[in-house]
């Protein structure tokens, strides 16, 4: 993949080439295969004049190449230049701030799960397939969920791994709204819930109840109050240093180094409960139309050079 890197002496050309569908129209056209004008103004419905002058404003910009093909006489052919750009923010002292890539995945989009009764995924009208049947969790409608619970299991995400090659990871955080699962709810219920990136354990939180007696900001109303209703926000953050829970150093030896992300085309995320969990307490999983906040899971990740 070839990548163009901008920096602000050059971006304002390159957004200004790039303020025009049909421009736009074009690049999506050649990143298929190489075209010449005649048939670019077809695919386009444009004239040839009209046509022409855009794949000039391609080519000053460098976004395209063109060459000269023989075929019935000679024929301009023009091609993509670059499959991805990336921009140089520079800082005062002209250093390159940090890349972001931030990704926040439906709760009910999952790719594999493993879940024991009690259990259940809701959608913000109704349950989803049976409540306590962990069949429900294969339905093809799971995607549309903003709660799911269970008493004891897992459920893992693959999120793109949308890093530009030739760049490094520096930090990855994953944020979810959770909190432990008994029946209806129950204030003193702990369970340690434990997430893993890439295959490794990067550490487990004890949530201290399962929240409800009072409505989540998000929960709808016909969801009975003496029900679950809203969770914990918490984050998992895996830098070079190590893993931490909510900025807290984690005591384990897991860091960026072992996650392995840039040989992976996903960014795998799962949340569970382990099998000798002291406190085996369940988990429920808020969606944005579930609990207090407006969010799925949420991936952020930094990077560089």
């Amino acid at each position: 993949m070839k990548s163009l890197q901008l920096s602000f002496d050059n971006m304002l050309s390159i957004s200004k080439a790039l303020a025009n569908q049909t421009r736009v129209d074009i690049l999506k056209i050649l990143s298929d295969k190489p075209h010449n004008v005649n048939e670019l103004k077809e695919k386009l419905g444009l004239p040839f004049s009209t046509t022409a002058s855009h794949v000039n404003k391609l080519e000053e910009v460098e976004l395209i190449v063109t060459e000269l093909v023989p075929g019935r006489g000679t024929q301009k052919v023009s091609a993509i230049n670059y499959d991805r750009i990336v921009m140089d923010l520079f800082s005062e002292d002209g250093t390159v701030d940090d890349y972001e890539l931030k990704f926040d995945m439906p709760i009910g989009d999952y790719l594999d799960c493993h879940v024991v009764p009690n259990c259940g995924l809701v959608a913000e009208d109704g349950y989803i397939g049976m409540q306590d049947d962990p069949r429900s969790f294969y339905e093809p409608e799971r995607k549309r969920a903003q709660l799911l619970f269970f008493r004891d299991g897992y459920v893992e995400y693959r999120f793109p791994n949308r890093i530009p090659y030739g760049y490094e990871a520096k930090e990855i955080e994953f944020s979810a709204e959770l909190c432990s699962e008994a029946p209806n709810h129950k204030l003193d219920w702990p369970s340690d819930i434990t997430a893993w990136i890439n295959g490794h354990e990067v550490g487990t939180w004890t949530s201290p109840s399962d929240f409800g007696g009072e409505r989540g900001v998000l929960t709808p109303d016909w969801w009975r109050t003496n029900y679950t209703q809203y969770g914990v926000l918490k984050q998992w953050k895996v830098t070079k240093q190590g893993c931490f829970i909510d900025g807290n150093k984690v005591d384990n030896d897991v860091s960026l180094d072992n996650l392995m992300v840039d040989g992976k085309p996903y960014i795998s995320f799962k949340l569970g409960i382990k099998e000798d969990a002291v406190n085996a307490g369940g988990m429920n999983l808020f969606g944005p139309r579930f609990g207090n906040y407006e969010q799925g899971i949420l991936m952020h990740v930094k990077y560089d050079q």
